[in-house]
């Protein structure tokens, strides 16, 4: 059999949509103190072997075929991809595996500088299994709320594209319960020090995450035209939410920042995933523009409620999660001069379809999350002790620091750096 273009594609994709994992890595890192950067980009890394070897195991095989109540795939089916290895099938398990991924890997934002790095190599696994793979299935494979499924037949059919619910608003669900769990960071919303250290790092990151993105989005394209449209989308909406942000942080705080740059070109990135595919350029410019304003606001809840969500993984990702996702009930494209959002006539039917949709995902991640996070914390222990989170995480959880200043000892560069006064602008 010969390689079609179309299989070309969503290997690229794939390679696209991997490399977002080491962006998110370097994007985070920059966003915490520089005595806990390593181990955020840790966090990313160690998502990735774990997941990928789920994938090739079991994960793979919950998100497709027969499955049990359209909740998950049989974990059997395709166990070790033994039974796939002359199928071209293997380039979706690829392609797939990076989702995957990705989604677990945005959860650590929330709980940067405090939490055991081992306690995190056993969620991992647990909550990709339990979370993840599950959804995934509902809404892709031939669950609930795919096409057919049990749900669209009552409530009308979900659109979500590249994730949306999935990806976007699981993950930041799972970041406010793990956030809420852990608890404030030492100093949280007083102590200075709690700024990102490295601002080059962190638009170097979202730089690397919108060219991700391209293959993130347009992956699973399957005609000209259609991927035309994803990519004309990734590249506006990322690009009106920036605006958006930057103009909020004027009128707000008098000033634009680098670190809301690149912000809002990742809220534009959360927002345009799940209707990439089914909106027009216009519409995907005024959906960036909002979701990139609104979630310039979002961030700053949390002084006001008291949760500490470190990296704004809620505000972010959750936020502009759920404008993308129910946005599509108001600016969905007709298919065939048929449907769509109020915008163009369709009605309530697909308002009610993606709301139904963001309410079973809330339901499932935030509570999936809760038993799991609990369970480790009252096990294992989820948050490393106050004397490891003063000395930083990176030399408490890695013996290894990610900055070393000449023959300064490493515990003079962290006596040294705990009393420095930050010097970059941030958001806590």
């Amino acid at each position: 059999m010969h390689i079609t273009a179309e299989q070309i594609w969503m290997m690229v994709a794939a390679a696209l949509t991997l490399m977002m994992t080491p962006a998110l890595g370097l994007f985070y890192g920059g966003m915490t103190r520089a005595k806990s950067s390593l181990n955020m980009i840790m966090m990313s890394f160690l998502s990735a072997a774990i997941v990928g070897a789920i994938w090739a195991l079991w994960g793979y095989s919950m998100i497709g075929g027969e499955g049990f109540l359209g909740l998950f795939g049989n974990p059997f089916a395709h166990f070790g991809l033994s039974n796939l290895i002359d199928s071209p099938d293997l380039i979706k398990v690829g392609y797939s595996a990076t989702f995957a991924i990705i989604t677990v890997a945005l959860i650590s934002g929330a709980i940067a500088d405090r939490a055991k790095f081992s306690s995190w190599a056993v969620f991992v696994p647990v909550w990709v299994t339990l979370v993840y793979c599950p959804l995934a299935y509902m809404v892709w494979g031939g669950g609930l709320m795919s096409a057919g499924g049990a749900l669209t037949q009552v409530f009308g059919q979900v659109i979500d594209f590249a994730g949306g619910t999935v990806v976007e608003i699981s993950s930041g669900a799972a970041a406010f319960v793990l956030a809420l769990i852990l608890g404030k960071r030492h100093g949280f919303g007083k102590d200075p020090n709690h700024r990102p250290h490295n601002i080059p790092f962190i638009m170097l990151g979202a730089a690397l995450l919108w060219f991700g993105w391209f293959g993130f989005n347009g992956g699973a394209a399957t005609t000209a035209e259609q991927a035309g449209l994803i990519w004309v989308n990734t590249m506006l909406a990322p690009a009106a939410a920036m605006i958006g942000w930057l103009v909020t942080e004027k009128v707000r705080h008098g000033h634009p920042t680098s670190l809301g740059a690149a912000s809002g070109v990742v809220a534009g990135l959360v927002a345009i995933t799940p209707s990439c595919a089914n909106i027009s350029p216009a519409a995907a410019l005024g959906l960036g523009l909002v979701a990139g304003a609104a979630c310039a606001v979002f961030v700053d809840l949390k002084y006001k409620f008291g949760f500490d969500d470190s990296l704004d993984v809620v505000g972010v990702h959750l936020g502009a999660g759920l404008i993308g996702t129910l946005a599509l009930g108001f600016i969905a494209l007709p298919v065939d001069g048929v449907g769509g959002g109020l915008f163009y006539g369709g009605g309530l039917q697909q308002l009610i379809a993606q709301t139904t949709a963001v309410v079973i995902t809330l339901v499932v991640s935030v509570g999936m999350t809760a038993a799991i996070g609990l369970a480790i914390n009252k096990t294992l222990g989820f948050r490393v002790s106050h004397e490891a989170e003063t000395v930083g995480v990176d030399l408490s959880e890695h013996a290894e620091t990610a900055y070393e200043f000449g023959e300064m000892s490493r515990s003079h560069f962290h006596s040294v750096l705990h009393a420095a006064p930050a010097a970059t602008p941030a958001r806590d």
